[in-house]
Order: C-alpha cells, then structure tokens, then sequence
C-alpha cells in the first residue's frame, strides 16, 4: 500500500514569498513492518553485502552503565509485546527480558554493527550518490550515545553499485549483545514518497523566523509542526527544527575530516506523527495505525540526522540529534 501525506493546511510560501526559493525536495520513506530482501529498500532489513568483504564493526569502548540483552531476546520481546493477551509465561519472559544481563558479559570488541538502513537510488532519487553507485546502506553500533557523534566509527555507511554485488553475504554477523533493545529497529518495507520542505525557523535568518513566529499568532496552522519539516523517517530535505538551540540564522555543520558543509542525508524520528500534529499522518493510516513502526528511540524520543560527507563518501559521517 502507498502512503500519501495530506497536502498541507495552506501554501505557507505564498504568505511569505522569501520561502519559495529555499524549498527542498525530501523522500518520506514510512518504514512499515514487514520481511524486506538484500534487493529493496529498507529499515532495518538484511543488506545487499559482499560475501567476501568484512563486515562493518566498531572497536570503541563501551564503558557507560548498562543491561544487556541479546538481539534473539529483542525480537522475542516484539513478539510478545504484539500479542493481545499474554500468558503468565510471556510476562515471566518480560521480566526477565528487561531485567538483562551483567554488562561484565559483553566480550572484547569490536562488536558487529546492526543495519540501521538499506536506501537504493531508485527509491530516494533526490540523495546525493555518489558518481558510479546506486546504494547507500547505513549501520551503527547498538551500545553507544548516538545523540553527537562526530565522524565516529560507531556510524557508518557504505555506498555501492548494487550490481557489482555478484555474490551476497548469506546471513549477517550479529552482535553478542545489545545495549538497547530501542536502538534496533523493527525491520521494515518502505513507501518512499517525495515531498516539499522549507527549512525549520533555525535555517531562517533571525528577521523572517520573527515575521513568521508573529504571524503563527493569528494562523490556523503551526509553521514548524505543519509547515516546514516533515516528521517521521526522510532521506534528504531540510535538518529538522532543533530542540536545544533558539533560531539564531543558518549554522553549518560541516566534515570533521575536511570541513566540507554537510547535508542531511537520514533523519531517524521515533514517531511517523505525532497525536499534537496530525497533519503528517498519511492518509491510508487506518485508525488506531501505531505511529512509531520501526520501535526505534533516540536518547529520550528526539530526532536524529545523519550527516554525510558530500566531498569524500568514505569520511565518517556525523549523527546530531534535534
């Protein structure tokens, strides 16, 4: 089934004339559960990756505090929590599920990556592919703080040619533990859908970000939750509004490893809509539809964007949560 965002409650660039040359083409990914292949795009589904070439890992100390769980007793605990009525043995396995395992358990690194995303150029045309490849597959460590991570190891992506892939890897290596079950998502199919953005009241200049926020005063719609940025899973478009920071005109996040000006190439947010603004809510959603398919939160339910770099795809991305 196709997933069709509902036009917007008004033409905000018709108001304000300024916005019509700051539009951005974004992909609406909405990631649904489901059994996705190595040949389609995906959160959190098996990788088109060579049989041969190692897989992605990371060596970084994992000394914060923590329970482990293992990635069976993730998917047992989805299992269980999808089911209407539990049995007295589902809520013993809960418990114990959540109780965890000693953080003394977790061997020597490095510890295999999960697949966070698998994107084919087909399906978000608008990213910025590298010249000779149509795939970008993005991984990260399943212990670590993920909310700034700056060209750290603990995040990576791949960019490939899907048809240089003769031989695949048949089953991917997995981590001995997690340290979260909510860094691991649900896997799931995708429905891209292309979308216009204009950029969130901290990309503006302080003067038009004021002239909007006077105007919201008397408007039926909300420029930041209806107007500007999508929620949800997105490849490309504008960075999502920011959380900590007052607007204060456009910053630039740039390469640790060259100071090349990054875009956003993933944003990662725990909800499709939210009950506040529904207005992001797809059409198709039947009632009651959970707007959080891939069971995946960062630090405390913020966004999360994923920053590559648009000099060298082999740098080590940036991850900054909003």
């Amino acid at each position: 089934m196709t997933r069709t965002t509902p036009p917007r409650p008004l033409d905000v660039a018709s108001v304000f004339p300024e916005l019509a040359g700051m539009a951005r083409t974004a992909t609406r990914l909405h990631p649904r559960p489901g059994a996705p292949t190595v040949r389609e795009s995906s959160v959190g589904g098996p990788l088109l990756w060579p049989a041969g070439e190692p897989w992605a890992s990371c060596s970084l100390e994992h000394d914060a505090p923590f329970k482990l769980n293992t990635p069976e007793e993730v998917r047992t605990l989805r299992r269980i929590r999808a089911r209407e009525d539990w049995t007295d043995e589902d809520h013993a396995e809960v418990s114990r599920i959540y109780a965890g395992h000693d953080p003394s358990l977790l061997p020597e690194g490095p510890h295999p990556l999960i697949p966070v995303a698998q994107l084919y150029a087909r399906d978000v045309p608008g990213l910025p592919f590298p010249e000779g490849t149509d795939l970008l597959q993005v991984l990260w460590c399943p212990f670590v703080d993920l909310e700034y991570r700056e060209g750290s190891e603990a995040v990576q992506l791949r960019w490939r040619r899907a048809a240089d892939v003769a031989d695949a890897l048949a089953a991917a290596p997995e981590p001995a533990y997690v340290g979260t079950y909510e860094l691991v998502p649900v896997p799931c199919v995708l429905h891209p859908e292309r979308i216009r953005e204009y950029p969130a009241a901290h990309d503006l200049y302080p003067a038009l970000a004021d002239r909007i926020a006077r105007w919201e005063e008397d408007a039926s719609a909300d420029y930041r939750d209806d107007l500007s940025v999508a929620q949800g899973w997105k490849a490309g478009g504008w960075a999502a509004p920011f959380t900590f920071r007052d607007s204060g005109g456009p910053e630039e996040l740039r390469c640790p490893q060259c100071s090349a000006v990054g875009e956003p190439l993933l944003t990662l947010d725990h909800t499709e809509w939210q009950g506040e603004t529904p207005s992001w809510r797809p059409v198709e959603e039947a009632p009651g539809a959970s707007p959080a398919p891939t069971d995946l939160t960062v630090g405390r339910g913020y966004t999360l964007q994923i920053y590559g770099c648009p000099a060298d795809s082999r740098h080590l991305p940036v991850t900054v949560m909003q």
